[in-house]
């Protein structure tokens, strides 16, 4: 048994764990959920020895492996070095490439990581980078794994094979410490739960067989009610506001659009395309001017985008949150004139930070925040710029079940008050919440045309995989 007891931790006068308790069994999986800032990062820095308690004993907590929420991939190392960046095998004083390859491409192969182990970390996608820091985390054969939201930027079939990989590893005997907001995930491959609020446990160790999912939420939200956007009235029909001619389809104003797709699918460069970040790709009209072909160009225009990968393009890390929130608004759209007034900056952090519920004062770095409270960041950054048209990449990317809701409003509010939406998401369940309809692409091309009526996570996933 590995017990943590009486675990608290303190930033400044923010006590962000509190005589916090908890054990794993060797052969399970011990899922922790919670909000944003409810305690997990901290818990899982803890226990992998990243952070030192202000109180508490740990017990047992030995051959630990962490696989973080915010990726340490090294960009500019290979797919081989990233694997084995302190310790790679060798061959008298010499590292072995072959000893590399046969310990590896195992792994990666079990988690459907198919590329040359020569390849550049920083060239892969955002989900290869994922599974590539599951794989040095498992190439350690550790007694103890902890995954912190190891399938936040997982598509489904990547997510199913992890998953398999998990019960392998428990069927072996090593203890998994699970943290994860996708709640129906957790119920099917935890034996416990743990939940977190406000840096307390309020559910210990439950048997997950004792709770369902309206039961987690309620413990996790306690007397918090969340919005829904389940009512949302269709838009009325009005002129296309987003025109593509290749592949063709157009968005009119008001209107969520879902752009849905295996890796690879072609969907993500719509995105691009959109958001000046591929002016080469396709034939694109936005208010009927051709789509910008700069980033810069896209921002004066009002076209806002929030990325997946907050760390890499969303935020300034090491900057207080006011000057995030304003960066677009003054630095990009020019809104502010020439002088930074950090009253008005501030006031305005503010009253975003009320509006999306973000955990943080105006001052805080960024970097000092949980990853869902950084998502909201680059959310609301955007709002501040008050863009005419929304190209969003999975923007609920590590957020709670709370904030999720919170920010499906938001979305729809923009929507309702005649903005254009262009949604991609890895959540099947966010894009039949959202979208007034989706459309699949299979190798660059629209394979499905899902309406409202016809949404179902089931139909996606059929239309994703076998293009009907």
């Amino acid at each position: 048994m590995l017990r943590a007891t009486g675990l608290t931790r303190r930033y400044g006068g923010v006590t962000a764990l509190s005589e916090v308790d908890i054990a794993l069994r060797p052969g399970e999986v011990h899922a922790v959920v919670g909000e944003n800032g409810a305690g997990k990062s901290t818990l899982v820095k803890i226990l992998s020895g990243v952070l030192r308690p202000d109180a508490g004993v740990l017990s047992g907590f030995d051959g630990v492996a962490l696989v973080a929420q915010e990726l340490t991939v090294f960009p500019d190392l290979t797919v081989a070095e990233n694997l084995f960046p302190l310790a790679p095998p060798r061959r008298g004083p010499l590292v072995s490439r072959r000893r590399m390859a046969q310990l590896a491409v195992p792994v990666l192969g079990e988690l459907g990581l198919t590329v040359p182990l020569d390849t550049p970390a920083g060239t892969l996608s955002l989900a290869d980078q994922q599974l590539l820091e599951i794989g040095r985390a498992l190439l350690r054969n550790p007694s103890v794994l902890i995954l912190d939201e190891p399938t936040s930027a997982l598509p489904a079939e990547a997510v199913a094979r992890l998953m398999a990989v998990l019960r392998r590893l428990v069927s072996r005997g090593v203890a998994v410490l699970y943290v994860s907001h996708f709640l129906e995930e957790v119920l099917r491959i935890a034996s416990r739960i743990t939940v977190l609020r406000d840096g307390h446990v309020v559910l210990a160790g439950v048997d997950v067989q004792s709770v369902n999912l309206d039961g987690v939420v309620e413990a996790m939200l306690g007397d918090r009610v969340v919005a829904s956007v389940a009512s949302r009235p269709a838009p009325r029909s009005r002129p296309p506001a987003v025109v593509v001619e290749e592949p063709a389809f157009a968005v009119g104003e008001g209107e969520i659009v879902g752009l849905a797709g295996l890796q690879g699918a072609g969907h993500l460069e719509v995105l691009a395309a959109l958001s000046g970040r591929a002016p080469g790709h396709g034939r694109v009209h936005i208010g009927g001017r051709p789509a910008p072909r700069s980033v810069r160009a896209a921002v004066r225009a009002g076209i806002a985008f929030v990325p997946s990968d907050r760390k890499r393009y969303g935020l300034m890390l090491d900057k207080p949150l006011w000057q995030n929130t304003s960066a677009v608004a003054w630095l990009g759209a020019g809104h502010g004139g020439w002088w930074l007034r950090r009253r008005a900056h501030g006031a305005a952090a503010r009253a975003l930070i009320t509006r999306l519920r973000i955990r943080g004062a105006p001052d805080d770095l960024v970097n000092t925040l949980s990853g869902g409270n950084q998502q909201k960041v680059v959310f609301a950054k955007w709002l501040e710029a008050n863009p005419r048209l929304l190209v969003l990449d999975d923007p609920t990317r590590g957020v709670d079940v709370g904030a999720r809701a919170e920010m499906h409003a938001v979305i729809a509010s923009l929507a309702d008050a005649g903005k254009p939406v262009v949604l991609a998401s890895t959540d099947l369940a966010e894009l039949c919440e959202l979208c007034d309809r989706v459309l699949v692409f299979q190798r660059g091309r629209v394979v499905a045309r899902l309406t409202r009526a016809e949404l179902s996570e089931r139909a996606l996933s059929v239309a994703m995989n076998a293009g009907t």
